[in-house]
């Protein structure tokens, strides 16, 4: 074999090699079935493989902690901003400079200094009984704490990431004072004592036990595809609060790529595919969640729900006032 022929082999081999090692490992706060399907799709493209480990958000960020420059985390999935905030703290996280991201991802819904990325926007709006409730009878969530609303009340527990970040939003809108007023008076409210996820509320406002239930929308589009809770789903309807002045509180499922990523190059390609207007689409349509780019069409069953102005809140707020509304919830009794 000539020179120039084994230069060509040896160039073909290296660029073979560095195909076959074009990887990113994901460690993933989403269900494997709320991610995988986008992950092969990005692979499919792309060709890099996706390693893809899941669980508990708080387990993954301990998990990253304790392995340290070690870790093979390129990238950390996660189902909330108070959570994101967290790995932040932690310093789990490194800034990407990606003007695609920054371009498609409004400022509120990323960190500051592009620590991490919203990739789905959620909202956790007012879920009512017709015939109970009357539309009119509602307004804003400072409102039911009403006396009016006593044990008409059904929501999950204060140890729950989506009410914290709830009422971190209140802190940062009303303040402390207020919010602890407005906490106190929305605790004696409950129909019951919270338990059970966002569906147990919905089901429980479905079955009497309240007029009212506090959820995430993906909660109440997924039991539509559900045989055994369509017919909770279908007995409430949803009502967007605050629409006269701040807007319904939101949230994000989100994602930032480790300190120590060993294929950073690779993870931030993947974070990039995530927000393309075909992934956003997806989110929408199979996860009932909004996209986070404006112009992505929603499906059908976000439709159903309503447009709806949103809180335009800097989120990373949430995940700094995470402990203040922690010790309010723990005030007002809310177990």
């Amino acid at each position: 074999m000539k020179l120039w022929q084994k230069s060509l082999v040896a160039v073909a081999l290296s660029a073979a090699a560095l195909a076959q090692a074009a990887e990113v490992n994901v460690y993933s706060g989403r269900q494997e079935e709320l991610i995988k399907p986008m992950l092969d799709k990005f692979s499919k493209e792309t060709g890099i493989k996706v390693n893809l480990i899941t669980g508990k958000p708080d387990e993954l960020i301990s998990r990253m902690q304790s392995e340290g420059r070690n870790s093979p985390a390129d990238v950390l999935i996660s189902t909330d901003v108070g959570r994101l905030y967290r790995a932040e703290t932690q310093g789990l996280f490194q800034a990407v400079d990606s003007k695609l991201l920054t371009d498609a991802i409004p400022a509120s819904l990323r960190h500051p200094q592009q620590q991490w990325f919203g990739l789905t926007m959620r909202a956790r709006p007012v879920m009512y009984v017709p015939g109970k409730v009357k539309p009119e009878q509602l307004s804003t969530v400072e409102d039911l704490a009403d006396p009016k609303w006593k044990g008409k009340i059904c929501i999950r527990s204060s140890d729950n990431i989506y009410n914290q970040s709830m009422v971190a939003a209140l802190i940062a809108q009303l303040g402390e004072e207020k919010t602890q007023a407005w906490a106190n008076g929305f605790v004696k409210n409950f129909a019951q004592p919270p338990k059970g996820g966002d569906r147990d509320q919905i089901k429980a406002a479905a079955a009497g036990v309240c007029d009212i239930a506090i959820a995430n929308t993906y909660y109440l589009g997924g039991m539509f595809d559900d045989a055994n809770d369509k017919a909770a789903a279908e007995a409430v309807k949803v009502f967007w609060p605050n629409q006269q002045d701040r807007g319904a509180h939101i949230n994000i499922s989100g994602a930032g790529v480790a300190k120590y990523a060993p294929n950073k190059t690779e993870a931030v390609k993947l974070l990039e595919y995530m927000v393309k207007p075909e992934a956003q689409s997806w989110y929408a349509e199979v996860n009932h969640e909004y996209p986070v780019v404006q112009g992505v069409k929603w499906s059908q069953r976000l439709e159903s729900f309503g447009q709806f102005k949103a809180d335009q809140l800097q989120l990373s707020t949430l995940g700094e006032l995470n402990a203040k509304a922690i010790q309010v919830m723990d005030k007002a009794g809310w177990k």
